[in-house]
């Protein structure tokens, strides 16, 4: 009776399984998530189209700041 209390834990690693994941995994998962890593993850996305944006007005300003830089060497030139 002993070895069956024994071995019934190990039983039950070797034979659950949830979500495809056996229960190592998911009490490892568990662990990560309680007690290692921090309670608050802060959200943050990355928007393609922003940066395209932002890229866009750069280009904008340096090509005014060209212009306007061949303007004044075409004045000095006179």
């Amino acid at each position: 009776m002993l070895m069956v209390v024994l071995m019934l834990p190990f039983f039950f690693l070797a034979m659950y399984e949830k979500d495809g994941m056996p229960a190592e995994k998911i009490a490892g998962n568990l662990i990560k998530t309680m007690f290692l890593k921090d309670r608050v993850r802060p959200y943050r996305t990355n928007n393609f189209y922003a940066a395209i944006e932002r890229e866009i007005k750069e280009q904008e300003e340096l090509d005014i700041e060209q212009r306007q830089h061949k303007a004044k060497r075409s004045r000095k030139r006179r």
